[in-house]
Formats: structure tokens, C-alpha cells, sequence
């Protein structure tokens, strides 16, 4: 991680254990917003207006919370407005590193060799991990932004008036109730898999599994129609889809979450087919770079050994492609 804008130590998974063992994850540092008119948004300063070309995303494949933007980026029809570099899936001793693999890009803005060249470029005091997503301004050389949830809900109304959009991820009239399922389905179920892949105790451990699979049943039981709020596709079911798309690949087995597999709940399943198949969201699932990166965390997996299945995940990646 960085400390005061020095690299001092080699990546690791666990951020931060409580007393208990218990996963802790970083919050964002970064929080300013894109909005139409270049005034402040609900965090940081102003100054970052809606322009065509001017902002870039870096991402990595491997990881959920940068697949959430660029799976709004998608929908929300911004891929000629927003260019993305993605980042090699191997966790390297100094964190995300670009190029040196299929489907990973060379840094296009300085020619940086990881992603924490860019976070010192954005505060040479910077302290903390160097992680994705990041939303850079190409104009001004700033870090716009590096929370996910955030960067979701700017592109989903920061260029309307550049791209209308029928698609709303968050609509103002359900919003209290997206954020209400949101920071459940974030604590028990989105960081409950990493609470419990993460864990330095068994009883941190076997907490985190009971929250993953009662969430689970849980969502399982709320499913009666297409999507977690009715007909409404949401934020709250992009959150969801990142997950599990990569439960039965990753998490069941790496993060030892193994009591079931998401083709075990028939309704979550469907679900997760069904939006897959909405326009752009399977381009943006990359099974090779989420194996390949979360298999090379060493901590869990020291050999580097990955498993080639399971089958019908790949069968159904295939079957849509």
C-alpha cells in the first residue's frame, strides 16, 4: 500500500482484521462528482462537467465493484463518451498492474506501470491501497472518483442531456428502498463473500457464511417477478449480478462459501441469465480475467493453481456469446 505517496510494503488481500479476525474493508478517499453543469455533486468540489471524451474509467474484469460501472456505462449507452483501460487481473506485489495480458491495456495517459502511480500523480501524500474503480479527468489530471456506488449513479444522470436514456438506476420514487436493500445486500452479501474469504478466524469466518447464504435465501424468496424492485431494473440488481456471476466460479470455492452454488437457487439463477442478456452487460463479464485474478491471490492460493470449470458457467457464458 501507499504510505504519504511511497510505496512501502507488498499487496495483501486483508486490508484491515478487527479484534475478532473480521474482514475490514478501505473506504474511497475520492469523492467528487461528474454532474451535468459542473457544480458540486452530494460529495467533494466542483468543476467536473459533463464532456464528451474528457473523463477515462480504469477497471479491472476480475473485480465486482469496477464491473458495477462499467455495466451502468453500458446500459446507459456512454461508451463513446467515456474511453476505459482495464488493468492486468494478476495481483502483483506492488497491486494492479497494466498490460502483460490478453485483455489488459498499457497506461494510455502517462505510461504507468501500476495503478498507484495514478493515485500519487492525484495526492503525492496519498496513504492507502490503489484500488478500482478510478474515474480520471483527462483535462483537469485529476482523480474524479473511486467509489463504485458513486460513479454508478453519475453516469446513470451526469450526461442525460448528452445520451437520453429510458433506463433510470435510480429512480428518485424507490430511492429510499434502494438504499435500504442496497446496504444489506453490500454487508451481507457483496462484502460478506470477501468477510468471509478474508477471515483470520473461524468464527469470523462462519459468520460471514451464514450472512452470504441467508442473503441469499433471502433474495431467493424476493424474487417474484424480473428483477429485485418488480419490472424495474435498478442499481440495486447490478450490485446483485456482480456477485453472482462470480459466486459458483470464485467465492464457493476460494473464499470456501461451499454450503451452496447460485445454480442451486433456481429463481437467483434465472435471474442472474436474465440479465445477462441485456444489451452489453455479458461484454463486460470476462470469466478468464476474474479466474485468472482471483486465483492468484497468494494469501489464499499460494500455488496459483485455478480451476478450469465450473462447466456451467462457461456453457452458459458460451450459449450467449
Amino acid at each position: 500500500m501507499l504510505v504519504n505517496g511511497e510505496w512501502t510494503k507488498d499487496w495483501q488481500p486483508v486490508q484491515k482484521s478487527d479484534e475478532q479476525g473480521r474482514f475490514v474493508r478501505q473506504i474511497s478517499g475520492f469523492r467528487n462528482w461528474i454532474t451535468a453543469d459542473g457544480r458540486p455533486g452530494p460529495t467533494g468540489e466542483g468543476g467536473f462537467k459533463a464532456e464528451a471524451g474528457r473523463y477515462r474509467l480504469y477497471v479491472a474484469l476480475i473485480c465486482p465493484w469496477a464491473s458495477r460501472t462499467l455495466i451502468a456505462r453500458k446500459l446507459k449507452g456512454l461508451e463513446e463518451i467515456i474511453p476505459v483501460t482495464v488493468v492486468n487481473p494478476t495481483m502483483t506485489d506492488q497491486g494492479w498492474a497494466f498490460g502483460g495480458y490478453p485483455g489488459a491495456d498499457k497506461d494510455p495517459l502517462f505510461g504507468a506501470g501500476h495503478l498507484h502511480e495514478l493515485y500519487t500523480r492525484a495526492d503525492p501524500h496519498y496513504t492507502g491501497r490503489a484500488t478500482v474503480p478510478v474515474l480520471w479527468d483527462m483535462k483537469r489530471n485529476v482523480m474524479v472518483n473511486n467509489e463504485s456506488a458513486d460513479i454508478v449513479r453519475m453516469f446513470d444522470t451526469a450526461f442525460e442531456h448528452m445520451v437520453p436514456s429510458d433506463i433510470r438506476l435510480y429512480p428518485e420514487d424507490i430511492g429510499a428502498e434502494i438504499d435500504a436493500l442496497n446496504k444489506q445486500i453490500y454487508e451481507d452479501l457483496n462484502n460478506g463473500v470477501y468477510r468471509a474469504g478474508f477471515a483470520t478466524t473461524q468464527q469470523a469466518h462462519d459468520e460471514a457464511v451464514d450472512d452470504v447464504f441467508d442473503m441469499l435465501d433471502l433474495l431467493e424468496s424476493k424474487l417474484k417477478k424480473d428483477y429485485l424492485f418488480g419490472d424495474r431494473f435498478t442499481e440495486t440488481d447490478i450490485r446483485t449480478f456482480v456477485t453472482l456471476i462470480r459466486f459458483d466460479a470464485a467465492y464457493h470455492g476460494l473464499f470456501k462459501t461451499n454450503r451452496k452454488q447460485i445454480k442451486d437457487y433456481p429463481r437467483l439463477q434465472a435471474y442472474m441469465e436474465r440479465i445477462l442478456r441485456l444489451p452489453g452487460v455479458i461484454d463486460t463479464v470476462n470469466m478468464d480475467h476474474i479466474t485468472r485474478g482471483y486465483y492468484s491471490i497468494r494469501a489464499l492460493n499460494p500455488n496459483g493453481i485455478r480451476p478450469s470449470g465450473p462447466d456451467h458457467i462457461n456453457q452458459l457464458l458460451a450459449s450467449l456469446r
